[in-house]
């Protein structure tokens, strides 16, 4: 088969009339990875595209750009492995060494070359991530739960009282950055604005500039701040690192951390709720001690994987893959998803896979996610902690009701409404952890212009919890 940047000899069909598939189609006939098809069911697409294409497909994204999905779980690995044929540096991108990937693209936020870990390759590429890896693995998970616990607990705690929440809003899209802005030595009151400037960032909106900007300005006080006082957290431990980055490659791989730490857990928090409150066999083995916490988040990796796909690897010269002809420049993109689904390894869908840890969740290779076991840590214990305490969740609309959104890389949930019966708040007991009373003793931070979303955001002021760390035990929610 043909590169897809190689055009369809002959004239083009007539325009296909209005709610037709067709339109889920570009003008060459190859189907778009966006738009209305793609965001009503992306794991639909992958099935057909699988069926029209094999285990990798020629597709459009934004803008109708040509690239190549791999659907294959072999082949996904195979790209993911092998940087010298499948390189993370976008600047061999063709289309954008042309000019058709514009500063307002969709995709420039994700593929606009930095001299980050993520686009590197190499000794370059093992400088860099070397430096992150080492960083986070000065955090024992002992420590790492008792935070998690500790925010789990205050979450709760905002609407504990009410009988209700979106779990989404309120727990999981909350939960991480709390977490994560500890591990980076900042005082606790930082993580509720940052989680609110990143999720501004994120979705695009008006006040996404502004918000850019704050969490920009934030990281780089930090920075300084711990070069003149530094102590145990990530942002010390990259700055003391022998890799010797500079100011400016510190606060962008702590940005790297931040946001990539950020929605994959999101969505793997929301995801495994979801299936808690829809799926009684699930929910069923988790409560009679068959499946472990950890388990059910194993088969939620593999069914519901918090990112649909990763973007990209561009091909460093002309090479065939699952017998298609890939041409150097061209873009590929890792089908996590579609690549978990592949009926060469997994003939059956609906077979338990406890302990198999072979999904593509976070990918492979040389790019493979360095925070999956901090991600794993913070979706356990958090969802641990919610579960005990409100023993009788329920979803509070039919499942059918629930929706996502729906974007290239992820499909995250919209929103998880729950009903509960009230509880009594937990009493503020304990104190502070060594890492937070060293946080809250830094320097003021200076004034920061806040994006207006963030400005006008009512103060949270939950109690805390205990930091105590309880010890695993089968959990005893009801059915």
């Amino acid at each position: 088969m043909n590169s897809p940047n190689e055009p369809t000899p002959g004239p083009g069909p007539a325009a296909p009339p209005p709610g037709c598939p067709a339109h889920a189609a570009g003008a060459d006939g190859l189907r778009r990875l966006y738009g209305p098809e793609a965001d009503a069911d992306p794991m639909a697409l992958y099935e057909k595209l699988r069926a029209e294409h094999g285990a990798v497909a020629p597709v459009l994204v934004h803008g109708d750009l040509p690239a190549w999905l791999v659907l294959g779980h072999r082949e996904n690995l195979e790209v993911a492995r092998t940087s010298t044929l499948f390189s993370r540096d976008s600047r061999r991108w063709r289309d954008m060494a042309e000019g058709n990937v514009p500063p307002d693209h969709p995709l420039t936020p994700m593929t606009a070359w930095q001299p980050l870990c993520v686009f590197a390759d190499g000794p370059e590429h093992e400088r860099l991530r070397r430096a992150v890896t080492d960083s986070l693995s000065r955090f024992e998970a002992r420590g790492i739960r008792r935070y998690v616990t500790r925010f789990s607990h205050q979450l709760v705690d905002d609407f504990a009282a009410a009988g209700r929440a979106d779990l989404v809003d309120q727990f999981a899209a909350q939960l991480p950055l709390r977490v994560v802005t500890q591990l980076f030595g900042m005082p606790e009151d930082y993580g509720p604005r940052l989680v609110d400037a990143a999720r501004d960032m994120l979705g695009g909106t008006e006040t996404a500039v502004a918000s850019n900007d704050y969490l920009t300005e934030t990281l780089q006080q930090l920075v300084e701040r711990k070069r003149a006082t530094p102590g145990h957290d990530v942002a010390s431990k990259l700055i003391e690192h022998p890799a010797r980055l500079s100011d400016d490659e510190v606060r962008e791989h702590l940005r790297v951390v931040l946001v990539s730490a950020n929605e994959p857990t999101v969505n793997l928090i929301a995801g495994t709720l979801r299936l808690v409150l829809t799926d009684r066999r699930f929910r069923a083995n988790l409560a009679g001690g068959h499946m472990t916490l950890p388990d059910a988040l194993e088969q939620v990796l593999w069914d519901d994987p918090p990112m649909t796909t990763n973007l990209g690897r561009w091909a460093t010269g002309d090479i065939e893959l699952a017998g298609k002809r890939i041409k150097e420049g061209d873009l590929l993109i890792l089908g996590l998803a579609a690549g978990n689904a592949d009926p060469a390894i997994r003939p059956d869908t609906s077979a338990s896979l406890h302990g198999n840890r072979s999904h593509l969740a976070f990918s492979g290779g040389p790019h493979e996610c360095p925070g999956q076991d901090l991600g794993r840590a913070i979706a356990d214990t958090g969802i641990d902690v919610l579960l005990s305490r409100l023993p009788d969740l329920r979803l509070a609309v039919p499942e059918e009701e629930l929706t996502w959104n729906a974007s290239l890389m992820s499909r995250p949930l919209a929103a998880l409404p729950v009903r509960f019966t009230p509880g009594r708040l937990r009493s503020a007991k304990g104190s502070p952890a060594p890492e937070q009373a060293a946080g809250a003793e830094l320097p003021p931070q200076r004034s920061v212009p806040s994006p207006p979303a963030l400005a006008d955001a009512p103060s949270r002021t939950a109690p805390g919890a205990s930091t105590s760390r309880r010890p695993f035990r089968r959990l005893r929610w009801r059915r």
